[in-house]
């Protein structure tokens, strides 16, 4: 069937809709639109049988859902409206939500339902991982449904007309704001997760306006709220009337006259305002039942040695590689016979820190550090002969993410996963051994494939073409603890000693034929060329992705 998705932006649920519903040898073309009158022009260029909404913040025409069915996707259960579903379900620490595919009609969410799923809200998760993880799921669920029914033809979807509906208004910032004064740590917390990604928090911070993104409970500091108390990493400790909140990122607060702004950590952020506050590291091995925040952690169980890492937004920046390589050469001090690389759930890695470089003094010295940075990473694993690594990809992976965890002995990710392996999209030539690694995976015809299309893909798609080990369909919360059964298996098979000898063997011979340093050198100096040409689409490409604007002309085009 001939299917039209039509977005908002390019954002990892359209993504992961585009993918299955072509695994399911569906026809799919995707438009960002802005407006109805784009709606139009994208429906007349590809003359579908059908559209589907997975994210559209503007109402589609009637000129257009009058002749043709157009399927929203709603995060909120039925009978559920309002532009700030999920915001507000956090926000108000629901447990237990939905996610409806409901037809387009005049008055918004208002339509007749052809499909609804349900999911819970695991607590202490933020809004943008439940949106990429739970929510992700039950529209999957939901769409598949609703796409079959009017496939099959004769469904008549159900009229939401019955009980009130629930019409929730927008979250503003008015509702959003903290007051450090009297809200509990809980409060503060809910609050954050409830913006992390977008909007984020607007709150006043050493005299200026600044929006917070993202927060961690702390269970060992204490001061006046408000106030901060330390910084950890590039976040800032601030502190509640009964305890502390770490807040990773921040963005300031958009001038009249000004282009829009962007996150970063929070200490590069306030950069000179920063008061005099301690930095306190966690420790690499920390105590389960702490309530802190880091990015990461060191664990060790079963013959196997897990190095979970977590960074806002998937991005790695210089200094955070740095520190996942030393964890990474901890972990092989180790007495185990296999290392899991990879957060409990959410975004695997994409990559290095596309924000951290807009915002440096010398942003192409500061991608050049970066990029040798995360090969540095990608090196250590690829050069680690004596255990089994494991890449363990709770959620999306992209460019030089996706690449470091094809570096891994072994690739497992969770079927809802969506995977971007290539760099195309940002006027990049990339780096992280992806000459030497993705041919010796999938290929050179495919990976000339993926690098030209530049397309996301399924999980189930980067199995079939051996980009992906295993695949496993489980929950978001049941992927760390299936991932830590799979690995002490590992661990434990006698084949286990074999594999590594051959490994070895391997890793000698082809280090003979080309030694390693060879790719990177040659990677390198063509993202040399890119970063340090002042006139290369890349910075154009970047600054726009940042601030959520328009690709420019300059370089291909950005979807989101």
């Amino acid at each position: 069937m001939r299917i039209l998705l039509i977005a908002s932006a390019f954002n990892s649920l359209t993504q992961r809709v585009q993918a299955e519903l072509r695994d399911a040898r569906h026809t799919v073309a995707t438009e960002v639109v802005r407006d109805g009158e784009e709606v139009r022009r994208a429906v007349d260029r590809h003359g579908p049988e059908l559209v589907v909404a997975p994210m559209l913040r503007t109402p589609v025409p009637a000129d257009v859902w009058s002749r043709l069915t157009c399927l929203i996707v709603h995060p909120g259960p039925p009978g559920d409206r309002g532009p700030s579903s999920l915001d507000r379900a956090v926000h108000e620490g629901r447990t237990h939500w939905g996610v409806t595919v409901l037809q387009a009609e005049a008055e918004l969410d208002a339509g007749a339902v052809w499909a609804s799923a349900e999911c819970t809200l695991p607590e202490g998760t933020s809004k943008s991982d439940l949106y990429r993880g739970e929510v992700a799921d039950a529209a999957l669920e939901a769409v598949r449904n609703a796409v079959a029914r009017f496939a099959a033809g004769g469904y008549r979807p159900r009229s939401q007309d019955g009980p009130e509906p629930s019409v929730r208004p927008r979250l503003r910032q008015a509702e959003r704001r903290i007051d450090w004064q009297t809200f509990r740590t809980l409060d503060v917390l809910r609050t954050l997760r409830a913006a992390d990604s977008q909007p984020g928090v607007l709150d006043e911070l050493l005299g200026e306006e600044w929006f917070l993104h993202g927060g961690h409970a702390e269970d060992q500091l204490y001061g006046t709220p408000g106030e901060i108390l330390a910084t950890r990493a590039g976040a800032i400790c601030r502190a509640t009337v009964d305890g502390a909140v770490w807040i990773p990122q921040l963005r300031p607060r958009r001038s009249p006259d000004g282009r829009r702004t962007f996150k970063l950590p929070a200490t590069l952020a306030l950069g000179s305002r920063l008061p005099d506050v301690p930095e306190r590291p966690a420790p690499l091995e920390l105590a389960p039942e702490r309530l802190t925040h880091t990015e990461i952690r060191y664990q060790e169980r079963n013959g196997v040695g897990f190095v979970r890492f977590s960074f806002p937004g998937g991005a790695m920046s210089t200094v955070q590689c740095r520190r996942l390589l030393a964890a990474y050469r901890y972990a092989c001090t180790r007495p185990t016979r296999v290392v899991v690389l990879g957060g409990a759930r959410d975004f695997f890695s994409n990559g290095i820190h596309l924000g951290v470089i807009e915002a440096a003094r010398d942003s192409a010295a500061e991608g050049w550090a970066n990029i040798q940075a995360i090969d540095d990473v990608v090196e250590a694993v690829l050069t680690t002969t004596d255990r089994l690594v494991v890449a363990a990809l709770g959620g999306n992976a992209a460019a030089g993410g996706a690449m470091l965890a094809a570096a891994a002995d072994e690739v497992w990710c969770r079927a809802g996963a969506v995977l971007n392996p290539h760099y195309r999209l940002m006027g990049l030539p990339g780096s992280e051994f992806w000459t030497y690694t993705l041919p010796r995976r999938v290929g050179p015809e495919i990976t000339e494939a993926l690098m030209r299309d530049a397309e996301p893909m399924s999980a189930a798609t980067a199995r079939r073409i051996g980009l992906v080990d295993r695949v496993l369909p489980t929950s978001p919360t049941g992927f760390a603890p299936r991932v830590a059964e799979l690995a002490a298996a590992l661990a434990e098979d006698p084949a286990t000693h074999q594999r590594l000898a051959v490994k070895k063997t391997n890793r000698a011979r082809d280090e003979a034929t080309e030694p390693l340093a060879a790719y990177r050198d040659r990677e390198l100096a063509a993202m040399h060329r890119v970063l340090f040409d002042p006139a290369a689409p890349h910075h154009a490409l970047r600054a726009a992705f940042l601030r959520k604007e328009p690709a420019p002309t300059c370089g291909p085009a950005l979807r989101g």
